[in-house]
């Protein structure tokens, strides 16, 4: 893949930080608010991971380097992240 990955440093409670790239980002009109896909750097292509999926505002954090990420808390708004993160990925496969 030549096209360059967004690079995302997250702390855990213990205070050790994990990369994460951008798997992709998306706003939806429903909700109003912009949401972003993450996985594990350097995962292997084939390799199954667990996807993170937080709320963000791209103005916000374009040239933050602390913050800006919220969890998403809301059932219904998970499903429609769902939605869109297995649209995406039936995409990519095709």
């Amino acid at each position: 893949m030549d096209e360059e990955q967004d690079i995302i440093t997250l702390v855990d409670d213990n205070g050790d930080e994990q990369l994460f790239e951008v798997l992709f980002t998306f706003k939806s009109e429903e909700y109003g608010k912009s949401y972003i896909i993450l996985y594990p750097a350097g995962s292997g292509e084939d390799e199954e991971v667990e996807m993170l999926a937080y709320i963000f505002d791209p103005e916000e954090t374009k040239e933050a380097t602390e913050g800006g990420l919220t969890p998403i808390e809301d059932d219904a708004e998970w499903a429609m992240v769902e939605d869109h993160l297995n649209q995406y990925l039936e995409e990519q496969e095709g």
